[in-house]
């Protein structure tokens, strides 16, 4: 954990915003059932069960999804080392052994910040709930716990069992084989994995039926099953993500080959020789715009339909309330995105010196170098926008139907902006400037170093 601690600070910032979100909901929940039979019925708007349970399910796992994903990350950038403890005898058990230890270390290390900074979110939020008269003024945060204990247990679950399936490859197969496969990068998408991306994509796709079958007045069943659906799809592009991202990129690249020369030809080459690094660092790009996508166009299709319908049912969908908690929502799915962005490619950046030492002694200048970095990291937030935006037009069009019969949602063109420059500004510099500090030094030294 020492020798990466980039890698582990990612996991850690990670298990430590799905501890906070679940100590969260699980205080609004506690709150609940500890107010007086009097309090528990709220002015206006849904609820605490139900804003905890409804709002709470999709940010509770896109959280543990940002785990997952971040904790697949953190053993893949220690294939070589883990290969070569197989090398000097450790056995498969002892290997899977570690890997889980360094995530019980994490979680025991984050659970306590992370619940108190998810009580302490709770209750903010639930005062912002009571100046809308969403919440009784009698109920009160309970001094309890419980929702710490299970938002560890939970996440010692998830780490566990996520460490065991990303610690599978490196830990069953032989101690030569695993050594030769941390020094290259790994070929074809495995069987099971497309299986299974296949079947995320399919389960997503009959999500967004669901969604799009709802009746008007239940947009807010609409609109969960959307969020739902968005959220699998992203797991499809997370498991797919080598062959979609390698598709979009042999698309893109034609163009920047041929006006940006030797160094966008080097970047192509890269992204596409590199298509397991690439899918690493576009799927936190493609989370970014999918989710914050789904939010902003679902948000802005039911203040339409509302504006045009004559059936007042609507109201319950795009009411005050319900656009504010939309906003409350948004804005914790954007700051996981957001956090798993940076945290991955500024972890992929800085592990790639050894590359950058290679391509210095060949001839390649520190200008060279930094000029293909932004290429790369241009390519890397349109593939992210691509795959993102296809996510985001599934959704956000099934939910369209729903509502108002048509599959064309109405689309904020200045969020859809905002969300695709905030994309770029999480992305670019990132690349660019973790780069630029991994390619300094004398590069004899940093030849020797670890594999990118």
């Amino acid at each position: 954990m020492r020798q990466r601690p980039a890698t582990f600070l990612g996991l850690a910032a990670a298990l430590f915003l799905a501890v906070a979100t679940v100590t969260l909901f699980g205080s609004l929940l506690a709150a609940q059932l500890d107010a007086p039979a009097g309090a528990r019925t709220a002015p206006t708007g849904p609820g605490l069960t139900v804003i905890a349970a409804a709002f709470g399910e999709i940010a509770v796992l896109v959280a543990f999804f940002v785990v997952v994903n971040a904790l697949g990350f953190a053993v893949r950038q220690q294939h070589r080392e883990l290969a070569l403890l197989r090398t000097i005898a450790a056995t498969p058990r002892q290997v899977r052994r570690l890997v889980r230890r360094q995530v019980v270390a994490v979680v025991v290390l984050v659970a306590v910040p992370g619940s108190v900074a998810g009580a302490f979110a709770a209750r903010r939020f639930l005062t912002e709930l009571k100046h809308r008269d969403m919440a009784s003024p009698a109920v009160r945060v309970p001094a309890t716990p419980v929702p710490m204990l299970v938002a560890t247990a939970a996440a010692l679950v998830v780490g566990t069992a996520a460490a065991a399936v990303a610690a599978r490859r490196i830990s069953r197969i032989a101690p030569a084989a695993a050594m030769a496969a941390s020094s290259t990068e790994q070929g074809r998408t495995g069987l099971m994995r497309v299986l299974v991306g296949a079947a995320a994509l399919v389960g997503g796709g009959l999500l967004c039926r669901l969604a799009a079958t709802r009746p008007p007045d239940e947009g807010d069943k609409a609109g969960q099953a959307a969020l739902l659906a968005s959220l699998v799809l992203l797991v499809a592009v997370a498991l797919l993500g080598p062959l979609a991202a390698r598709g979009v990129v042999a698309v893109l690249g034609a163009p920047v080959r041929a006006v940006a020369g030797r160094s966008g030809w080097l970047a192509d080459a890269n992204l596409r020789g590199y298509a397991h690094r690439l899918s690493a660092a576009v799927v936190p790009v493609a989370l970014l715009v999918g989710l914050s996508g789904t939010m902003s166009i679902m948000t802005s299709t039911a203040e339409h339909a509302l504006a045009r319908a004559a059936d007042p049912g609507l109201a319950t969908v795009t009411s005050d309330t319900d656009t504010w908690l939309r906003q409350v929502e948004l804005a914790l799915l954007i700051c996981f995105a957001a956090v798993s962005t940076v945290n991955t490619l500024v972890a992929l950046t800085a592990d790639r010196r050894r590359e950058f030492a290679l391509l210095t002694l060949v001839g390649a200048t520190r200008r060279r170098l930094l000029s293909m970095l932004g290429i790369e990291a241009a390519l890397t937030t349109a593939v992210g926008v691509v795959l993102g935006g296809l996510v985001a037009a599934a959704a956000s069009s099934s939910f369209s139907v729903a509502l108002t019969g048509s599959a064309v949602p109405c689309v904020p063109a200045t969020t859809c902006g905002w969300i695709v420059v905030g994309a770029a500004a999480l992305t670019v510099p990132g690349i660019l400037g973790t780069g630029a500090r991994a390619a300094s030094g004398p590069a004899t030294q940093r030849v020797g170093g670890q594999r990118g």
